[in-house]
Order: C-alpha cells, then sequence, then structure tokens
C-alpha cells in the first residue's frame, strides 16, 4: 500500500503566495511523513486552481524537495501543443532527478476548454493525438519525428529534449468509467478514482483483468482531529468553502457540473464513502474497509481545501501520517 498526497491548488484564506508556500510547506512535510507522490491538477478561470500552470508550480517543488515524487493530474492535453509540452515533461523530469508523474486527461470542465477557445467536443479526438505525439516526442531523444495529424503536424522536427526516467515518467489518468479500464491497462496508465469504494472496484477489477499492473487509487478527502467532532466541525466548513470554488464557474454560467458531482455537504460525502473525517481510530475503520471493497493498491488523501488554515491541514496531515498510516 501506498499513500499520496493531492491538492486542486483550490483558492484559500490567504494571498496568492501564501497559498503556495503553504502547499509547498505540506509536500516538503509529506515527504518526511512518508507520503509517495504529491498529485496537483489544472484548472483555469477558477478559484478551484491558483496553479492554472502546474508545471511552474512543480519546479518550485522540485528544489525544495528530494524523494517526494510529483505530477499533475492532470495535464489536459486540448491545450497544449504535444511538443512543446514533451520539453516541459523533460526540463521537470530533469530538475526534480527523475521524480516526474506524468498524468494526462481530455479536460473535466467544457467551460474550461471554451475559455481557451477550443470545442469541448473536440477534446477526445484532440486527446488522442496529443498524447500520440507526446509520447513519441519522449521515447525520440536525439531523433527527427514526423507526425501528421488532424490538429498536430510535425516534419523532421529535431528532440533535443530527454526525461531522465526512460521512455517517459509513469503515467496517469482520472478514471470514472470501466470501458476506459483495458485501454489504460494495456497502455501502462497507472488509475485513480474519486468514486466510492464500491464503485472502484469494477473499475479495479477490470483495470487487472486486462494485465494492468500499476498502483489503482481512491482519492479521497481527508480530515483527521483529536475527535470526531472536531473534525467533522473543521470539514464541514473547509469542504463548503471548497464545493462554492469547485461549482463556481458553472454556477456562473447558470449550470451545475455533470460529471465527477460531488454533494454540497460533508456529510453526505462522508455517507458515500468518499471522504474520511475523523479521529485516527475513526478514519483508520474507515480506511481499512474501503480499502478491503475496493481492492486498491493506492490512497491519495487532500488534507488542504476550502478555507482550511496551514496549521489546520498540517495538523490533520500530520495526524494521518503517524496514527493511520502505520496501521494500514
Amino acid at each position: 500500500m501506498e499513500f499520496g498526497l493531492f491538492d486542486h491548488m483550490d483558492r484559500g484564506p490567504g494571498a496568492l503566495a501564501a497559498d503556495y508556500e503553504t502547499r509547498l510547506a505540506l509536500a516538503v512535510a509529506g515527504e518526511a511523513q512518508g507520503f509517495a507522490r504529491l498529485h496537483v491538477t489544472e484548472h483555469h478561470g477558477t478559484p478551484l486552481s491558483v496553479a492554472p500552470s502546474p508545471s511552474v508550480f512543480l519546479a518550485a517543488l522540485s528544489q525544495r524537495t528530494k524523494t517526494l515524487r510529483f505530477g499533475p493530474l492532470v495535464y489536459p492535453l486540448p491545450l497544449y501543443h504535444p511538443l512543446r509540452l514533451a520539453e516541459e515533461i523533460c526540463m521537470l523530469d530533469q530538475l526534480s532527478g527523475g521524480r516526474l508523474e506524468l498524468g494526462v486527461g481530455r479536460g473535466a470542465s467544457p467551460h474550461e476548454l471554451g475559455f481557451m477557445g477550443l470545442d469541448a467536443a473536440e477534446a477526445p479526438a484532440r486527446f488522442a493525438e496529443a498524447l500520440e505525439l507526446l509520447l513519441l516526442a519522449l521515447r525520440s531523444p536525439g531523433q527527427r519525428i514526423s507526425y501528421d495529424g488532424k490538429f498536430h503536424h510535425a516534419d523532421q522536427v529535431p528532440v533535443q529534449m530527454q526525461c531522465v526516467q526512460s521512455p517517459h515518467p509513469p503515467l496517469w489518468y482520472g478514471v470514472t468509467r470501466v470501458e476506459s479500464m483495458p485501454g489504460l491497462a494495456q497502455r501502462g496508465f497507472n488509475v485513480v478514482t474519486s468514486h466510492a469504494a464500491p464503485a472502484a472496484r469494477p473499475l479495479f477489477d477490470a483495470y487487472r483483468a486486462a494485465g494492468g499492473a500499476g498502483l489503482v487509487g481512491i482519492n479521497r478527502h481527508t480530515v483527521v482531529a483529536a475527535t470526531d467532532a472536531q473534525a467533522l466541525a473543521l470539514a464541514r466548513r473547509a469542504y463548503a468553502a471548497w464545493h462554492q470554488s469547485f461549482t463556481h464557474v458553472w454556477r456562473m454560467l447558470g449550470a451545475m457540473p455533470h460529471t465527477l458531482v460531488f454533494p454540497d455537504d460533508v456529510e453526505t460525502l462522508i455517507e458515500r464513502g468518499q471522504a474520511l473525517v475523523g479521529s485516527p481510530e475513526t478514519v483508520r475503520a474507515a480506511l481499512a474497509r474501503q480499502i478491503d471493497e475496493s481492492a486498491c493498491n493506492y490512497v491519495v488523501t487532500r488534507f488542504c481545501f476550502g478555507d482550511m488554515t496551514p496549521s489546520e491541514a498540517m495538523e490533520s496531515q500530520a495526524l494521518f501520517a503517524r496514527e493511520v498510516m502505520p496501521a494500514v
């Protein structure tokens, strides 16, 4: 069992610079506490992310840490030119000494794609093509590559950059549908879902049945405090603020998210099994059940969200690392 950290990098209660410093400090602490990875998101035009360029944040993180692995979950590939992104990926892998984890996706929000002038209906085709060209570039250091697609073209382009990891950093994908699992397994992706454990199990079973041998993870809002009551009070307040950021763009445009829907209140989130909230004893028991029900081998926790203060997030993360992780 491995443990990772996840962060939407949503807007906190302080200044932007304070948000960055808080997240960097939590990552440094997480490295010392035994967390294996930090995954961050990319979003645009929303308080759900104050790091719309995750590579910039990760470059800073690469200089603050020594063993922690990290990466985007995900780079929305339709927003990138794959050859330009390949060079950026190589830089991050070199700066970190080979610690980058490469998450890719289509982009969860059609509105955010629209902000950048893209048609969301084209996202699947753009993603597939961009991934193909991206991996071609990463696997061809020192060569010249050509590609002819609908959205991207390359004519004998020289590839000067290369990753430390060969042929490229480990691949990650956020999953929701069983139908996606065989292809991801066969291409060597690791996968993460926010589904409750009973809904995650069919995803992971399909992944393994297709020969997948990587990490299969569950992603959870996590709040640990001395007592159940203290943890719930903190989770209730912080989750309400996070949910406002999560739905910000959709509410602004008069609709609600049709994918990855999270309930309005944290009590429902806990009841569904999509959050770990309580004393160390409570969280240990809940996590043990979810690991058994989902058959996951990776648990991704998000400790800093909404209006949580740095000290609240740091203490929750420390309690989890000290009193929950060793038991699991």
